[in-house]
């Protein structure tokens, strides 16, 4: 059995080399893990072979002779299987036939909504992680239409609570005091500012800092505060939804469809998609919202569609520029949120260029799973990788025996840039003090660059 060697660090074999699987396989390789890329397409195999340092099989990832050739055969010592190609079947059977060749851990893309309503599919296959990017998207895109003023969103234990970036406002009633303050003044805000950008520098904020107008304060909240946070922030709060419409009625189109009628029950929602099949499949499975037939460009239809009074706007079709330049439309038409899915890197990082409110990319929430598998494997929970500010937010459990079970948080010797932003205890969440103690089964809330994340697993004694 043919396995790859001569670098250090974690044998790796990734499955596709499309926007996803290019992004990780360059993440890893650059950590100095030993990278197999398996792909069928030879122009994607040609680029990753050119541009990446990592070793390349061409042919489908699902055939055990071509996954022989990767290093995954019985007897391999390959640490990690990453399947995240475009055909969910050729992901799920690659994995199977790792798992069955003695792979330690396998990861899945699903992009089937009906891998992921249960664990019961990747528990049955020996999967250890499957994921929906369009599930992780939906409920990004819900919370900027919720949280309005938010430019940036992720959530953490089990959804109570986010990581929300927002602007300050030169009437924010948060302007002047210090931070240390400011906790004082809102002792019943569960809060923490952990990043704070200032033109065009970032920092991690002490106690003696204050904000100014313009800041962007990346702020760890509970999900039910984030409304009264808005507030603080910007000295506006986001007002009741009444309308929504969406243009792609695809699988993203389909969740964010699905989850804000649940949300809001009496919700004016609107789904329009060119596909008349579609259309019709769609009529019968959401039954809160009205579905059209016809174009998203269209100004006509847009406006006999009630744009101007919308309160979201979400472009969810399969081509990113087509997305964007829909929700420009939207904007310029009166919606007063526009959201649009964007899928390509280059394409994200026209933010601020581009009349849009928000680009959500499915491709981050895979993402960054498949790192926290590799950076993180003991259990922890959800990771939130910002690359706006290359920091990370990592939920962990501190587990029995840790020796900073019953010590203070200023005790730890964490270094400087590494914050515990919250502490959830049984029913009890709460932002702690450097006075603050921690025991055992304590679930944490860490903010850190990425190069001082795995410094605080150590020392908080996780794996």
């Amino acid at each position: 059995c043919p396995i790859p060697g001569g670098v250090s660090g974690l044998k790796i074999v990734v499955v596709g080399a499309g926007e996803v699987g290019f992004s990780v396989a360059s993440s890893l390789s650059q950590e100095g893990h030993d990278v197999t890329v398996v792909e069928s397409d030879e122009e994607r195999a040609a680029k990753a072979e050119n541009e990446l340092d990592v070793m390349v099989v061409r042919g489908n990832g699902s055939r055990p002779p071509v996954l022989e050739q990767a290093g995954v055969c019985p007897g391999c010592d390959t640490d990690l299987l990453i399947a995240c190609s475009n055909h969910d079947e050729v992901n799920i059977l690659a994995c199977w036939i790792a798992r069955r060749a003695g792979v330690k851990r396998v990861i899945s893309r699903a992009r089937g909504l009906e891998y992921t309503d249960s664990p019961t599919w990747a528990r049955q296959l020996g999967i250890d992680v499957m994921i929906s990017p369009e599930r992780s998207v939906a409920r990004e895109i819900e919370e900027f239409l919720s949280v309005s003023a938010a430019v940036y969103t992720a959530e953490f234990f089990g959804g109570k609570v986010g990581v929300y970036a927002f602007r300050v406002s030169p009437d924010s009633a948060l302007m002047g005091a210090s931070l240390r303050d400011l906790r004082r003044i809102h002792p019943k805000k569960t809060a923490l500012i952990v990043f704070i950008e200032r033109r065009g520098k970032g920092f991690i904020p002490s106690g003696d800092d204050s904000l100014e107008a313009d800041d962007l304060c990346f702020t760890v909240t509970s999900k039910s505060q984030a409304q009264d946070m808005e507030v603080l922030f910007t000295n506006k709060k986001t007002p009741e939804l009444n309308r929504v419409i969406i243009v792609g009625g695809g699988k993203i189109g389909f969740q964010v469809a699905t989850r804000l009628g649940l949300r809001y029950p009496g919700l004016d929602l609107r789904l329009i998609d060119e596909d008349r099949e579609k259309c019709e499949k769609l009529s019968r499975e959401l039954d809160k919202a009205i579905i059209i037939h016809g174009d998203g460009m269209d100004e006509e239809l847009l406006r006999n569609e009630g744009i101007d009074e919308a309160d979201g706007f979400v472009t969810t079709t399969a081509n990113d520029e087509h997305n964007l330049l829909i929700g420009v439309v939207g904007k310029a038409l009166g919606a007063k949120k526009s959201v649009a899915v964007v899928r390509r890197e280059m394409l994200m990082r026209l933010t601020g260029y581009i009349a849009v409110d928000a680009m959500v990319n499915p491709n981050q929430a895979l993402a960054a799973v498949i790192m926290k598998q590799v950076r993180y494997p003991f259990g922890t929970g959800a990771l939130s990788i910002i690359d706006e500010i290359d920091a990370e937010v990592l939920e962990l459990t501190i587990p029995r025996g840790s020796a900073v079970g019953g010590k203070k948080i200023m005790d730890l010797g964490l270094p400087k840039g590494i914050l515990i932003a919250l502490v959830s205890r049984g029913t009890e969440m709460f932002v702690p003090w450097g006075n603050s103690v921690l025991r055992e089964n304590d679930e944490v809330l860490i903010f850190s660059s990425e190069e001082l994340m795995n410094k605080a697993v150590e020392i908080l004694g996780v794996g």
